[in-house]
């Protein structure tokens, strides 16, 4: 017995170590087909399995496993995906060199989760106006600015007004604000569901977060009823990283910027778990006087991968964040006190303290699904959900002023402890704009055939808006006396509330303790959504609609009693539809056409009057037309896109409501004391039209080049027509204005950019970017003659290089100095006024200085360190 025993278990221990023994290997190199360079750190994966592994950094993999035949997927970010079929004869097969092509709008391969959610412009045949900045280059560039940098070296892209403060750039695409540009974060939209606008300061974690940003111009290729007037800006975050590893990183900056960055990434267990994680902090003084800030971010990612049909990954981020902020100033303040000037801030008690502020903690949760039905179909879902606490620091009372313009903050302290009431002549108070947003968005696609797919969806959201106003600081002052709430009549309001974008998220104030307003908004979307594509090797085509609902409901505690507290509901019904067709004459030759029409519900600020519940009944959905046509080329050594788009605007309206006097006139009609009537703004055509090109070029091995044009006319049509009505909607009075061929204005419509990057020595580069801007108009809304601000070139220029470190070189250290704006070109980056100058009047570049805005920022440089194992 003990001998069969013994004979029993050395079988058993052989059985076992054939089959460890009985893996296959799977060997060869990745290259870059240009210039027959190995490519590092590109993933290699057996279609089908968890089997896989990374390139070194001779581009040389090797993967074990149990399969003898099958397909291995070769990925690497910037270069089109390989499928490459593999047979093992003996235990194992050597591939040899598998050359990728680069692909400069491929975004593919960092998606992890979210692929049918995500709409990138690889995911459709048919092309579209689009660039493509990978994490790299952000991770590069942006340094202790705002993401948006990230997109200043891309045709018809526009940013400013980011001396205002951390946070505070405003971006524009072909001329259209940012609240007729849609932004998505891996397929979620972000614009506001009140007012359609972006608040980057709320998301000044994406840089740290950010796998790559894809800018889609004109109709893009979202399919959802978003409202992508200017285009789409497409930002696509970490997921959990299948690879084991990690990173640490310092960046400092000038004016005392210093920020520090680690992650670790467990990769993927046998039993398909795995979870990144990542926290940032940073803080710096601001470029502006008076503009410090401060805030940090959190990552947390948690995948789950039980087979080959399912991916599932949590998401968990947010970026608290506390920053000063400047106003804008008449260029004659600027001229007299310096560019840096903000009036915003002063001392007390011999600390520093600041009049106007911005504080806001944004956390934000989604969970992906990604199905794999079968070869053939595919259903990705994601839940998502935000709760926004926070809001803008401000005063109430009144101001005083020391000699040198800043607050006087010691006068103010003495004037409210002198008070003989004990109330507030002056205080500081947060204007709460809170939310609490939940989402679903789910789409299905299926390969009809070999030449059509389709794809159908669901997007439903629910939005509640929080708004009310709460003392931070009284200032010495006993309370604040507040007499205008309906509800609480001379209310004495003792209670204060901090600033920190931390303690928002649970400490603010009750309803007894709030002022000047308290209302909430509730407004639920629900939108179908469907594609439907054809495709060979010659000739695509598609077509893409969208039907939705939105409702609104608000609930005002403060202008209102309880029983009229919650207005009339309001229901609207927009859609879109687009298509398109692409004709590739080869494999270097495309050629296309878009075309899409919105119908676009009108905002909720736009819906009720004045911010009371009154509806305004002469709001409709407003009407965009696009019209794109493109041509593309591409090759190993370089590549190029011309665009040409013209879109039109219609049928804004803005309209408020008013009391009249005893014996107020309106155009013939005499009105009575206490009469409602309405002024109408019925906004005229805004036409936006212009020529686009980009291109890329590797002339030699170490030198890449990149450029790109774009010369727009954005005018307006007609006339504006002022409407003035009575309360039974009777016309009293119309007025109107030619403002016909205005220029649009707040963003250049010329602008030229040239970059290069040039390799020294092996992984040691230099890059630097040019750009030019002209045809920059004031942003003041409809005028027929505007202002035109002087043209101006800015020069960035970095400096990277990578050492490699630890065993087998497999760990590294990056460095990364930046310098922008080289030169310190000293410009106007914005204005919002349009006094022209006559002669005699004192002038800057032929501005009259008594006009507001922004400078730009002068030079500024940061430098980075970071360490990756």
């Amino acid at each position: 017995m003990k001998i069969f025993n013994k004979l029993t278990f050395f079988g058993f221990f052989f059985l076992i170590t054939l089959t460890a023994f009985s893996q296959s290997r799977v060997s060869g190199s990745v290259v870059d087909a240009s210039f027959n360079e190995p490519l590092p750190g590109a993933n290699v994966v057996i279609k089908g399995t968890k089997d896989g592994s990374t390139t070194g950094f001779d581009g040389k993999f090797t993967i074990s496993t149990s399969v003898t035949s099958g397909e291995i997927v070769v990925s690497y970010l910037g270069f089109k995906t390989k499928t490459i079929p593999f047979t093992v004869t003996g235990s194992s097969v050597n591939l040899g060199n598998i050359m990728l092509s680069a692909d400069e709008n491929q975004l593919e391969g960092i998606v992890l989760v979210g692929t049918g959610i995500i709409d990138l412009a690889s995911d459709r045949k048919t092309p579209i106006a689009v660039s493509t900045i990978k994490a790299a280059e952000i991770q590069a560039k942006v340094g202790t600015s705002d993401i948006t940098q990230a997109l200043v070296n891309t045709p018809s892209v526009y940013v400013a007004d980011q001396s205002r403060g951390y946070g505070d750039s405003n971006i524009r695409v072909r001329g259209f604000e940012q609240d007729n540009t849609a932004v998505l974060i891996n397929g979620q939209p972000v614009n506001g569901m009140e007012d359609g606008l972006v608040y980057w300061s709320n998301w000044s974690g994406l840089t740290d977060i950010a796998n790559g940003i894809q800018i889609q111009r004109g109709l893009g290729s979202s399919k959802l009823a978003i409202s992508s007037v200017g285009g789409t800006i497409n930002i696509v975050t970490r997921a959990t990283d299948k690879k084991e590893g990690g990173f640490a990183s310092l960046g400092v900056a000038n004016n005392s910027y210093f920020k520090t960055l680690a992650g670790y990434n467990t990769g993927l267990n046998d039993k398909g778990w795995g979870m990144s994680i990542m926290m940032s902090h940073w803080q710096g003084e601001g470029y502006t006087i008076g503009t410090q800030g401060q805030g940090q971010n959190y990552f947390i990612s948690v995948g789950y991968k039980p087979s080959d049909k399912h991916n599932f990954n949590f998401l968990l981020t947010g970026a608290p964040q506390y920053h000063n902020q400047s106003f804008s100033q008449s260029i004659s303040t600027f001229l007299e006190k310096g560019r840096k000037f903000n009036g915003n801030w002063g001392i007390s008690n011999g600390e520093f303290k600041s009049e106007v502020a911005n504080y806001y903690h944004k956390p934000v949760a989604n969970l992906n699904w990604d199905f794999s039905i079968s070869d053939k179909s595919k259903l990705s879902t994601v839940i998502y959900a935000s709760w926004g606490r926070g809001g803008s620091v401000g005063s109430v009372g009144n101001r005083i002023r020391t000699a040198d313009g800043q607050i006087d903050f010691e006068q103010i302290y003495a004037n409210n402890i002198a008070s003989p009431t004990g109330a507030s002549t002056y205080a500081l108070r947060n204007s709460v704009n809170s939310h609490e947003w939940y989402g679903l968005i789910t789409n299905f696609e299926t390969k009809l055939s070999d030449v059509l797919t389709f794809n159908a969806g669901l997007d439903v959201r629910t939005y509640k808006g929080i708004h009310f106003r709460q003392i931070t600081d009284l200032l010495g002052a006993e309370y604040y006396l507040d007499t205008n709430n309906v509800n609480i009549p001379n209310n004495q309001i003792s209670a204060t509330f901090d600033s920190n974008p931390w303690n928002a998220l649970f400490n603010y104030a009750d309803t007894g303790e709030r002022y000047a307003w308290d209302y909430d908004e509730r407004i639920t979307y629900g939108g179908a959504f469907s594609q439907l594509e054809y495709s060979n090797d010659k000739f695509s085509a598609f077509f893409q609609g969208a039907i939705s609902n939105q409702s609104h409901v608000r609930w005002d505690r403060y202008q209102y009693l309880p029983e009229n507290e919650k207005s009339e509901n309001v229901n609207n019904v927009g859609y879109n539809a687009k298509g398109g067709l692409a004709y590739r004459f080869n494999e270097k030759n495309v050629v296309y056409g878009n075309a899409g029409y919105y119908s676009r519900q009108p905002y909720h600020d736009n819906i009720y009057l004045n911010f009371g519940n009154d509806v305004n009944p002469l709001t409709e959905n407003e009407k965009i037309l696009g019209l794109e046509l493109g041509y593309s080329f591409s090759s190993s050594y370089f590549s190029a896109n011309l665009n040409a788009y013209r879109t039109s605007w219609k049928d804004r309206v803005t309209s408020s409501s008013n009391t009249a006097t005893a014996g107020q006139v309106i155009g013939s009609t005499t009105l009575n004391e206490g009469d409602i009537y309405y002024v109408t703004n019925q906004g005229v055509e805004q036409l936006h039209s212009g020529v686009e090109l980009d291109f890329t070029a590797r002339p030699t091995q170490k030198l890449d080049l990149r450029g790109f044009a774009s010369i727009g006319d954005w005018q307006y049509k007609g006339d504006v027509v002022t409407v003035t009505r009575d309360q039974d909607r009777n016309v009293l009075d119309e007025v109107k204005e030619d403002v016909d061929g205005g220029k649009v204005g707040g963003a250049a419509q010329t602008s030229w950019g040239l970059g290069i990057k040039y390799e020294i020595f092996t992984r040691f580069s230099f890059d630097m970017d040019w750009r030019n801007y002209n045809k920059l108009y004031s942003d003041v809304g409809s005028v027929k003659e505007n202002l035109e601000l002087p043209k101006y070139d800015l020069v960035d220029a970095g400096l990277s290089y990578k050492m490699l470190v630890g065993k087998d070189d497999k760990n590294s250290v990056s460095f990364r100095f930046n310098v922008n704006n080289v030169f310190n070109e000293i410009y106007l980056a914005s204005l919002t006024t349009t006094n022209v100058a006559q002669v005699g009047d004192q002038t800057y570049n032929g501005i009259k200085v008594n006009n507001r805005g922004y400078f730009g920022l002068g030079r500024t440089w940061n430098f980075s360190l970071r360490y990756e194992f």
